[in-house]
């Protein structure tokens, strides 16, 4: 017997719906969404269902064994190859951060391990996007403790800040402004004395150890934290919004 279709009935691509989702603000549906289209992909072909070849039952066993290793493997090295900022903007920077309990670290179900490649990409992305406050911050705590384990770079760096502060205060002061060329020679060897200073103060190295830790805690952070539903502004919200604005009008 067969039906004819509905014409009350709406049928949207997945490329349309996907993307109203994350328009709409439910990340966390999108995220539930694409670990189950994943996990049914995978217990698929690990039932045999997908293929027309007879195996026995040691083999399909072996067969889901390696490939839900494989597939745990290919997610993890695809962190290595994402830019996880491809999406932020300077506009991310500008809102309020988010609470650094509920909102970034949260709770134990707050973490899972992506089901497939597409699924830490969009999380990285969307997470970045979110809690860039929240790592900006994580950088400069990391950048301080290496600082602090080495303190010549320490003083170095400061160094550096009192070099050139001098040097803006000496212009000030003398108006070098209107010797541009013996300014631009003075900068020039401003910024030798610099480079030669964080050279040797191992300024760099410090520099180099909190980029890393940063990036590391970023990445696993951002692909294993799960998406959760943007908070949608409501009409309170709105008429909050419009009462401030007319207030500093």
């Amino acid at each position: 017997m067969v039906f004819s279709a509905n014409p009350l009935s709406l049928s949207v691509p997945e490329a349309a719906f996907e993307s109203w989702l994350r328009d709409s603000g439910y990340l966390e549906v999108l995220d539930e969404r694409t670990t189950s289209v994943d996990r049914s992909f995978f217990t698929s072909d690990r039932d045999g269902s997908s293929t027309s070849i007879a195996t026995s039952p040691s083999s399909a066993t072996n067969y889901s064994v390696f490939s839900f290793i494989f597939s745990y493997l290919g997610t993890f090295f695809s962190l290595f190859t994402l830019n996880p900022f491809a999406k932020l903007i300077a506009d991310d920077f500008a809102g309020d951060a988010p609470s650094w309990t509920v909102g970034f670290f949260g709770c134990f179900d707050s973490y899972s391990f992506p089901s497939s490649p597409s699924q830490a990409k969009m999380r990285v992305h969307e997470n970045v996007k979110r809690y860039a406050r929240n790592y900006a911050t994580l950088a400069v705590i990391f950048f301080a403790s290496a600082l602090y384990q080495m303190p010549l770079a320490l003083v170095g760096l400061l160094s550096c800040l009192a070099l050139w502060d001098l040097f803006r205060f000496c212009s000030d002061k003398w108006g070098w402004e209107r010797y541009s060329s013996i300014r631009q020679c003075l900068v020039r060897i401003a910024q030798c004395a610099t480079a030669v200073i964080l050279y040797y103060t191992h300024v760099q190295l410090a520099l180099f150890c909190a980029i890393g830790v940063s990036y590391a805690v970023l990445i696993l952070h951002a692909s294993l934290r799960k998406l959760t539903t943007v908070k949608q502004p409501t009409q309170a919200d709105g008429y909050k919004r419009l009462q401030q604005s007319k207030y500093r009008s």
